[in-house]
């Protein structure tokens, strides 16, 4: 069909795919889209074939945090699109660059009560960069290439293609289908301006620069680094829902509160730092942006008013490389930068003598304290963290080269998927993941798909039986007598993998730990360490 000249807009969309580079698709099955599981077979291209629409999302968002590359969703269209959409949130928060493509009714029956018509670009809109729905077959090609430009350009985010299957089956011209050439740079800042940015925060005591998740993968992560080295001013990135309260900050609330001026690079000023409000910043602060989105520096005017003295719409990235070649080093006082890495840094001291009170439990920390030495183990080891409660306790202990979380969403759910997907971003580093069992259920057949394609991977469960971070509220907030509503059964997780043909653990000590872990990398399976934990408060971190 490849090598017609006049073949189907699907042959068109996989020859597209192909020219851009694409590699793999995650992917179920449905009657809008065989069409292009036909034309994909001549393309070389993978289909990694999941069990939920959701986890294709999810895989496609941990591969292109991983590669920097867009990752590749494809679903059917009605059921199989809404299955799919609750998972790009999780993509658009951590600003995922990441390409839904769903299978879609017929455009000449819609309104008429097609198969499975619903208004599937209306549903993904609100949690998408774009999302629209294919004319025709002649406009497929062009629509995937107008897709993946949009995914990288300014602020990085999701984006849903709908594509009906009168627009996948009609006939298209492979002789001129659009290539996707270099990407457009976004609106670069001026030097001129980075000198002012500079300068302010030269004239500070106590500066500070946040950025969003787009400068949190690890090769911007090195350009923030350097920012950081060449400015001498602290820079940290921000992506967990908790805000200041991320554990994986230490007590970097009580420096943020000292902070004079705070530059933000890409880093939407959101709930996570309570919209610059007092107490969190003193109250005369002096804050600057550089944003790829007028509309969010607008927020910051409307936050802020006379404290938001420098505002520029730029692309974050060339922004970064700006600054850096820019800076003037060394007006900083050294205290300043020390104090700010000792804050983030700290842990409890009495955390090294904690162990569970309850029989056949573990305290988080036992839990967590093995899989280090896993993570140091290789350069390109991946940590995955997950959950409510347990999320935390393994993110303020665990650090690895390469990280995922749910980000700044907050949704749970995605462990597994991602696990999967970071293992064909990385097949040689070990991958990590640390989960409660309330996020284990959402995806467990996941195990399935990773036991049919051959990813291994360990993913530790702390299970208390419990939907802890709700039932942490409900103490909270309305007294222990008042907690109803989050019980769960202490079910046998580690059974349920092997009965997919995964490898299985019960820990229900804190020195079986290490061995399990062992045992499960030796495996080269997919393993699910259960471990039977203590049901403890997440911490919180002060000094």
């Amino acid at each position: 069909m490849l090598g017609s000249v006049k073949s189907r807009g699907a042959d068109a969309l996989a020859l597209a795919l192909k020219h851009a580079g694409v590699k793999r698709i995650f992917t179920l099955s449905g009657n809008h889209i065989m069409s292009v599981f036909d034309a994909l077979l001549d393309t070389g291209i993978e289909l990694v074939h999941t069990r939920h629409e959701a986890a294709a999302v999810h895989m496609a968002d941990a591969w292109a945090r991983l590669t920097d590359e867009p990752g590749i969703a494809l679903v059917t269209g009605g059921p199989g699109h809404a299955n799919a959409v609750s998972a790009l949130y999780t993509a658009q928060m951590a600003e995922s660059p990441v390409i839904l493509v769903s299978g879609h009714a017929p455009n000449a029956e819609l309104g008429r009560g097609a198969f499975q018509e619903m208004p599937q670009a209306e549903m993904a809109r609100t949690v998408t960069k774009a999302a629209w729905t294919c004319r025709g077959s002649e406009a497929v090609a062009s629509d995937l290439v107008r897709a993946l430009r949009l995914a990288r350009s300014g602020r990085c985010g999701p984006i849903s293609l709908n594509l009906p299957s009168n627009a996948l089956e009609g006939a298209a011209d492979l002789d001129h289908l659009p290539r996707l050439d270099a990407l457009q740079a976004g609106q670069r800042f001026d030097r001129s301006l980075a000198g002012a940015v500079l300068d302010c925060l030269a004239r500070a005591e106590r500066p500070l620069i946040l950025v969003g998740p787009s400068l949190m993968s690890r090769s911007a992560g090195e350009r923030l680094a350097a920012l950081e080295r060449a400015c001498a001013v602290p820079a940290l990135g921000m992506d967990s829902p908790r805000g200041m309260a991320d554990p994986r900050l230490g007590a970097f609330a009580e420096v943020l509160a000292e902070a004079d001026c705070v530059l933000l690079v890409g880093k939407k000023l959101d709930f996570t730092v309570r919209f610059g409000r007092a107490p969190t910043f003193l109250s005369d602060c002096e804050f600057l942006q550089i944003d790829p989105e007028q509309a969010e520096i607008d927020k910051s005017i409307a936050a802020l008013g006379p404290r938001l003295t420098f505002a520029a719409v730029a692309d974050t990235f060339s922004s970064v490389e700006t600054l850096i070649s820019e800076a003037h080093a060394g007006t900083i006082t050294r205290s300043w930068m020390s104090e700010v890495k000792a804050a983030v840094a700290h842990r409890p001291p009495e955390w090294k003598g904690v162990r569970s009170t309850a029989p056949g439990r573990v305290h988080p920390l036992d839990l967590v304290r093995p899989l280090q030495g896993v993570l140091d183990s290789h350069a390109d080891a991946v940590f995955i963290s997950d959950g409510g409660e347990i999320g935390q306790w393994a993110q303020a202990c665990l650090h690895a080269p390469q990280r995922l979380t749910n980000g700044p969403a907050g949704a749970i759910g995605a462990g597994l998927p991602f696990a999967l997907g970071a293992r064909f971003a990385q097949p040689d580093a070990p991958i990590v993941a640390t989960m409660g069992d309330g996020t284990f259920g959402f995806h467990m057949a996941e195990f399935d798909t990773a036991v049919t394609h051959r990813l291994p991977f360990v993913a530790v469960v702390g299970n208390d039986a419990k939907w802890n971070a709700e039932y942490q509220i409900q103490v909270r907030e309305f007294g222990a007598n008042r907690a109803r509503g989050c019980e769960m059964r202490p079910l046998r997780y580690d059974e349920v993998a092997s009965a997919m043909g995964a490898h299985g653990e019960l820990v229900t000590h804190a020195e079986e730990m290490l061995p399990a872990v062992q045992r499960a990398l030796a495996s080269e399976l997919p393993a699910c360490i259960n471990v039977m934990i203590e049901s403890v408060a997440a911490p919180h971190i002060s000094r």
